[in-house]
């Protein structure tokens, strides 16, 4: 890794950074998943930043949400016009300190950015995996980032921190593997997805699955899906948003021009924006990883798969602290869910703060800079690695 670098006016950068992988699952011992079937060889993505204590007390796991990656920090040329995806939360000083931290970031199971996936060339034909590709759930990208971890000489992390199904992992962290959790930061998630997220998911998958191109999944060597994934990109990109942060950004403006044009252009500066976005999102993401990882997210019922459908008993294997931050205009995973969440956590006498943060932007918002959640941080983390005794064990 490099210097820290000065690259952008949020502050001081991790640098350049290096994205590794990380493989698993060798036949013929593979990953049992959920379903039942087998997996391997598995190779993840990673990135890592900071250094990693002595007494390994302080490793921080980061869990990216639908589309994100391995890549959540830093630079990988001093070229690049952006850095990772939340460089704003994650680096020296910031929310997610890496002077103090050593932060492990993977691309989860399933995906198309580095890590085994449907677009992954199956080893029994030399072809892409397509629907061969088993269905993974939540459970299943956790326990391939345990695997990661244990290569990586951590035995229990400090902090699992994410947003969206990022945070789903997060939760599950702390059921799957209560001994290996200090605390948890889930942000802006949910316990299980409500018929309203299920709904959208599905229709942005039936966009997908309606594209001739997609051909049964089977398009690797032929014309790619692509208008269907933009489809499936807008539909979602609508979810992320909020009325508000629509109102205030696009209101009814025209895109370049005085008038309707009384035919099927983009009229709007909302419809050009949802088509941009599409049309960027083909370019960089894989449709069968769409469908796949969405299904995980539907699947995900932590009350279902670990209390019998309480989340108090779900809860009652736990023993990590939590931060859990929800904010008011997300309508995707809206407060109620967090509150409810947080009941249940606290239930079972475990040590939990909760703070809703008024944000206009919508779902997307624990994406955005915003000072109060990186002090939230900051300050969580801070007290969670105080109290933890130098021999890595938890202090509570």
């Amino acid at each position: 890794m490099s210097e820290y670098i000065e690259h952008d006016p949020g502050g001081v950068s991790v640098g350049l950074v290096e994205k590794r992988f990380f493989s698993f699952a060798e036949p013929p011992v593979e990953l049992v998943l959920e379903s039942g079937a087998g997996l391997g060889q598995i190779t993840l993505a990673y990135e890592t930043y900071g250094r990693l204590d002595e007494d390994r007390s302080n490793a921080v796991l980061i869990c990216h949400a639908l589309s994100g990656d391995s890549h959540a920090a830093g630079y990988y040329s001093g070229d690049d016009a952006k850095p990772g995806w939340w460089d704003i939360m994650v680096g020296p000083g910031k929310g997610i300190d890496t002077d103090r931290y050593f932060v492990v970031c993977s691309n989860v199971l399933g995906s198309c950015l580095g890590s085994t996936g449907p677009c992954s060339i199956d080893p029994r034909t030399d072809e892409p995996y397509g629907l061969g590709f088993p269905v993974v759930t939540i459970g299943d990208m956790v326990e391939a980032q345990r695997a990661l971890l244990d290569h990586l000489g951590v035995d229990r992390v400090l902090s699992v921190v994410g947003g969206s199904i990022g945070g789903m992992q997060a939760l599950e962290w702390t059921v799957r593997f209560p001994e290996k959790v200090v605390s948890a930061i889930p942000l802006a998630t949910t316990t299980r997805h409500s018929a309203l997220a299920i709904a959208f998911n599905e229709v942005a998958r039936q966009a997908i699955m309606a594209d001739p191109d997609w051909n049964q999944g089977d398009y690797y060597r032929r014309s790619r899906p692509d208008h269907g994934l933009a489809v499936a990109r807008m539909i979602g990109h609508i979810t992320y948003l909020s009325d508000e942060a629509m109102r205030l950004k696009f209101g009814r403006r025209l895109q370049d021009k005085g008038d309707f044009s009384f035919n099927f252009d983009a009229d709007f500066q909302v419809e050009s924006y949802l088509r941009h976005q599409g049309q960027k999102f083909v370019e960089r993401f894989d449709a069968n990883s769409f469908l796949y990882i969405t299904k995980a997210a539907d699947y995900y019922d932590l009350e279902r798969r670990w209390g019998g459908g309480s989340a108090v008993e779900a809860f009652s294997r736990a023993g990590a602290a939590f931060l859990v931050v929800s904010f008011t205009s997300d309508w995707l995973y809206p407060t109620y869910q967090s509150r409810a969440l947080v009941q249940a956590v606290k239930k079972n006498g475990l040590d939990v703060s909760f703070v809703e943060i008024e944000a206009e932007c919508g779902h997307d918002a624990f994406l955005l800079p915003n000072e109060r959640l990186s002090r939230l941080i900051r300050s969580f983390l801070g007290r969670m690695h105080d109290q933890v005794p130098r021999n890595g064990r938890h202090a509570f």
